[in-house]
């Protein structure tokens, strides 16, 4: 049975080259935005949904971690996808043709020398592999597209300069989203475990909610912490600790952080990356 992933952007995207490295075999659903692809999920019409979260030169991406605790779907993996951008446009032109560039925002952040030395103006698109097919349907060699590298052959583009982004080491991670709970067996290998939790309204209660991660020495590798409505409610916060919750020292901290919270709910256990480990991105 095929597996239907869903991601944001268009094909040829980087969402969509991780689903393809994740699932090679698997069905597409393309979505216009992040809700769309976790509702895809949610309703059945995808199996999993691979969603980027974090990345290395732009930080969280903005929404995501908003969108997890209440999709009311869990992690089962993640995924680290070493990030290229080329400069493409329509067959024939050259960079001196050029006169503007389209892509997302975060890409153009990203490939910021490449366009200061190019001197061009900036479009920009709801998604970089979308900028590619614009460029391709206008047909103009004045405008160009940066995106990765899938999206020229996808669209039949040149690629006029590769590998423009300013960083070589720009990285962008991923989690598989699914309706189903998977907790990775505690087999002894890497593991990571997300956690969305609500403090006690009182005072130092995020201070003793975090306690017990320090002292039984479980590294906590990020915290998200934002505000639900409008209103001056105690925060909430999204969390990502190395390890697995059947490890004694998980356990006693998980039980401390229950102890002092309102609210703690366990959105994946899944295996570590490579890449955490010195393995590099994909």
């Amino acid at each position: 049975m095929t597996t239907t992933v869903a991601y944001q952007g268009e094909p040829g995207s980087n969402s969509a080259t991780a689903a393809r490295f994740l699932y090679p075999e698997c069905t597409e659903l393309p979505c216009t935005g992040f809700e769309q692809a976790l509702d895809a999920v949610t309703l059945g019409t995808a199996d999993l949904a691979v969603i980027p979260v974090d990345n290395s030169a732009a930080g969280r991406v903005a929404d995501v971690h908003h969108l997890l605790p209440e999709s009311g779907l869990f992690i089962v993996a993640e995924y680290f996808l070493a990030i290229r951008f080329d400069l493409m446009g329509v067959p024939g032109s050259t960079p001196d043709d050029v006169e503007c560039v389209r892509s997302h925002v975060h890409a153009l952040g990203q490939c910021r020398k490449v366009l200061r030395a190019g001197g061009w103006r900036t479009l920009v698109t709801d998604d970089t592999a979308g900028a590619a097919r614009e460029v391709a349907e206008l047909g103009d060699p004045r405008h160009a597209a940066l995106a990765p590298p899938a999206a020229a052959r996808l669209h039949g583009l040149d690629v006029l300069s590769a590998g423009v982004e300013d960083d070589p080491d720009n990285t962008t991670r991923f989690v598989v989203l699914s309706r189903e709970a998977v907790i990775a067996p505690d087999t002894g290998e890497p593991t990571m475990t997300s956690l969305f939790f609500s403090v006690r309204n009182i005072p130092s209660a995020l201070y003793k909610a975090l306690g017990g991660f320090a002292s039984s020495a479980v590294n906590l590798t990020k915290i998200e912490s934002y505000q639900a409505g409008a209103g001056l409610n105690a925060s909430h916060f999204y969390v990502e600790i190395e390890g697995h919750p059947d490890d004694p020292r998980v356990d006693l901290a998980l039980n401390e952080l229950r102890f002092f919270s309102s609210e703690v709910r366990v959105l994946g256990v899944y295996p570590a990356h490579p890449h955490r480990l010195g393995g590099g991105a994909s």
